[in-house]
């Protein structure tokens, strides 16, 4: 028998699986293999798909009235919502031709990433990669329309982002197609040599070609007609855009010229904390002389790219021991730590982190960029690793994945509008990580206040570069004075520019995590329950805030007795 809960529950599997089929690398990445031979289309048909299945969703959950539904069904009913709406309002604003040119995720990006997901251990397997190689001539093609309409109608992406990812094309085209990541980090079977010839082959003749007609069309009259300002400001109708943005990161409509004054308080606040440090030192209330003398250190530098990743690994050893007591529920899947690949690593962050496998079969990837090793301080490792990896993405994307009652979408898709959820949650992990004792030093301590103030100073560039009409070298200053080196500085920077409203999720979500447990823990005072507290916030998957807001004092009610 139907029921409007269960019905909610099928319209949004349906869904899903509409996402996947729409987008098949992402099936790949959850270890879904039933479209490794596929690749996502971008052109006119691709585009008129995803909206016809947002607008049927649409239809479809406005015949179930949201009342009377029982909690999760409602959340599911709502996040459908959010999500279809958000997707048809991005495809009417063509933020598709804007985001044609992306050093971090564009499609230069797509195949050398992919492999490390995609097994070709059999020959099915085998034939289905190569497959996808073949279609990568028809995806860089549809890109190299995108480009032309990005430059018909003034939406362009910036120079920036276009000289970035001209030079990240023009390495990947300098490594021969034998010695090319995807061949390199191909999940071959073991001696499999033709299989790698195979590959090579074709690397060779599909995706060297697609890549040189991609870098061409970006060499050419787009980068003359790329935009010279770096913010959103600068694009056709750029407010309303950067409004959609922030809407589209944190599913709340912020005025830019408020979330910029929370940036300014933020950082004020964080450097009071950090004026602690440096005097318990002895450098007064001087924070960059303490910056300067942590820098100098030598023993704050890994010794080799393999030791950063190895410190890596054992802090999130040491991150595992102590979770019990702050955590009733621990994920199965376990964290793997890895190197940023060298070809990415000039643009790429200090880290980033990849889910497992639905069905197990691959671990969470905790990717450690050691590119200018002498400037990654180990300092910063540690609470960076406890953002991306325990207790921060690992725990908060394992979990998710591993819920047995949620539906796949809120299992796998809810990110689509929980970014400022997540991102909150990674943030928030680095101060509980100081709570948890794992901090080996005051300077580590430091390392993770100087996060902080990293972040409270996205807020400011984010805001200053897209809505104040703030430029590059302004955003990197602030982001210097926050504390970033400068090779950080510079990437930090233009990936803000790149990805518009991006870098608001994590203070604007951390706040509110921190204000729903500052609430709950006055409502209960003693009783408050620290460990049911990350559970609950963790236990529904990624929310929209407001949600997370709505619900969670209702999932930890009040203690009796």
């Amino acid at each position: 028998m139907s029921t409007p809960d269960n019905a909610v529950n099928a319209i949004a599997d349906r869904f899903w699986e509409g996402l996947l089929r729409e987008s098949p690398t992402t099936a790949t990445v959850y270890g879904d293999e039933r479209y490794d031979d596929r690749l996502e289309d971008p052109g006119p048909a691709g585009r008129a798909a995803a909206r016809a299945l947002r607008e049927r969703t649409l239809a479809e959950i406005a015949t179930i009235p949201a009342d009377g539904l029982p909690v999760e069904e409602r959340i599911t009913r709502d996040m459908l919502e959010v999500v279809c709406k958000l997707g048809i309002e991005q495809a009417d604003a063509r933020v598709d031709l804007l985001a044609a040119v992306d050093q971090m995720g564009g499609p230069q990006t797509l195949l050398p990433q992919l492999v490390q997901f995609q097994r070709a251990d059999t020959p099915r397997r085998l034939d289905r990669l190569v497959a996808r190689l073949e279609a990568y001539g028809p995806l860089m093609d549809a890109y190299v329309g995108l480009l032309a309409e990005g430059r018909a109608t003034g939406l362009t992406a910036t120079r920036i982002a276009a000289d970035r990812t001209i030079a990240q094309t023009e390495r990947l085209l300098a490594i021969p197609a034998a010695e090319s990541p995807i061949v390199a980090s191909a999940q071959l079977a073991d001696g499999d040599a033709r299989g790698r010839e195979r590959l090579a082959a074709a690397v060779e003749t599909y995706v060297r070609p697609a890549l040189a007609r991609y870098v061409e069309a970006l060499r050419g009259d787009y980068l003359a007609e790329a935009r010279e300002e770096p913010g959103l400001w600068s694009a056709p109708n750029g407010d309303a855009l950067y409004r959609l943005a922030i809407r589209s990161w944190t599913t709340l409509d912020l005025d830019p010229v408020e979330v910029h004054q929370v940036g300014l308080d933020e950082l004020a606040a964080t450097d009071a904390e950090r004026r602690l440090i440096a005097r318990g030192a002895g450098f007064g209330d001087d924070i960059d002389a303490y910056r300067r003398h942590l820098v100098a250190d030598p023993a704050n530098v890994a010794e080799s790219s393999d030791a950063l990743v190895a410190r890596a690994r054992e802090d999130i050893e040491r991150a595992l021991a102590a979770a019990p007591a702050w955590f009733g529920r621990l994920p199965v899947a376990a964290c793997d730590v890895r190197p940023v690949d060298a070809f990415m690593e000039r643009d790429a962050p200090f880290a980033y982190y990849y889910p497992p496998a639905i069905d197990g079969s691959r671990p969470g990837i905790y990717y450690v960029n050691t590119y200018d090793l002498p400037h990654r301080f180990l300092s910063t490792l540690g609470t960076t690793t406890y953002h991306e990896a325990v207790p921060g993405h690992h725990f908060q994307i394992a979990l998710e994945m591993e819920h047995p009652d949620l539906p796949a979408f809120r299992r796998l898709g809810s990110r689509l509008v929980g970014a400022a959820y997540a991102e909150g949650w990674g943030l928030y992990s680095e101060r509980l990580a100081d709570e948890m004792g794992l901090f080996r030093s005051e300077g580590e301590r430091f390392g993770m206040l100087t996060a902080q103030a990293w972040r409270a100073a996205r807020l400011i560039v984010d805001t200053g570069i897209h809505a104040l009409r703030k430029d590059r070298a302004w955003g990197v200053q602030v982001l210097l004075d926050a504390g970033l080196t400068e090779t950080d500085a510079s990437i930090e920077t233009d990936r803000y520019i790149t990805w518009p409203g991006q870098a608001l999720t994590y203070k604007i979500g951390q706040r509110e995590i921190e204000r729903l447990r500052r609430e709950l823990t006055a409502r209960d005072g003693s009783a408050f329950d620290v460990r049911a507290f990350h559970d609950e916030v963790l236990g529904h998957g990624s929310l929209p805030l407001a949600t997370l807001a709505r619900e969670l004092p209702n999932w930890m009610p009040v203690p009796t007795g």
